[in-house]
């Protein structure tokens, strides 16, 4: 598949039915921008940041698996640390196609051993938790049809998987609106870098029901500003 800016907009190649989903997720096109931009406006710390990063559509991540297991290999370590693990997880155990590797299937997963991550560089218990997803029973595609708490429930079932995780996949799989990851360190750094001494489940409660655009401007708007994460 190939991506790239024209004058209008954008040129993909091929767009096709399998092909356009896809697209569609990872330019963020599930996110309304005028509704959020017209509930931002009226926040003296928001408005300012939507309206200086306007157009900003936070991509999402087509498929449910990656996204989870993406998130669990950046639990407690540098996003620099989790890349390269799962750049080695994917030359390992991911399809090559005819441009770039796939990131490997659920199936793949499941047939692995949790030493074989291990030696990738994945934590025991990090290496665990992504085979026994992929060996659990959940069915990763229904969550898109339960409401968000039905959402956490079942992820948060899942051995090695809590909150933030669940609140991330939410926001960057679902593109549910009010998904808001309260307990991200670097959401937090950005919401008192803005909002001052606020508690940031209240901030969210306040940001209702634009929880989500709210988290990745905020984060957007800090680390532009020279935020670290």
């Amino acid at each position: 598949m190939r991506i790239e800016p024209t004058p209008g907009g954008v040129d993909v190649e091929p767009l096709d039915e399998a092909t356009a989903p896809v697209v569609w997720m990872l330019l963020g096109g599930p996110f309304d921008l005028c509704s959020f931009y017209a509930f931002a406006a009226v926040d003296p710390v928001l408005g300012p940041i939507a309206e200086r990063l306007r157009g900003l559509r936070p991509p999402l991540a087509p498929e449910p698996f990656e996204t989870l297991v993406t998130s669990i290999t950046a639990q407690q370590v540098s996003l620099y640390s989790a890349f390269a693990i799962r750049n080695r997880l994917i030359d390992a155990f991911g399809e090559p196609g005819v441009h770039a590797i796939a990131f490997p299937t659920r199936e793949r997963i499941a047939a692995a051993e949790p030493g074989e991550l291990f030696a990738l560089g994945f934590s025991r218990r990090k290496a665990e938790y992504v085979v026994g997803l992929a060996r659990s029973a959940i069915d990763l595609d229904e969550l898109a049809r339960l409401d968000d708490e039905q959402v956490t429930q079942r992820l948060t079932a899942l051995h090695g998987i809590g909150e933030w995780t669940a609140d991330w996949f939410l926001a960057r799989h679902l593109a549910r609106p009010r998904a808001w990851p309260a307990g991200d360190l670097a959401l937090q750094k950005a919401a008192r870098a803005f909002y001052g001494d606020v508690d940031v489940r209240e901030l969210g409660a306040r940001l209702d029901p634009f929880q989500n655009l709210s988290a990745h401007y905020l984060l957007t708007g800090w680390l532009t500003a020279g935020g670290a994460p």
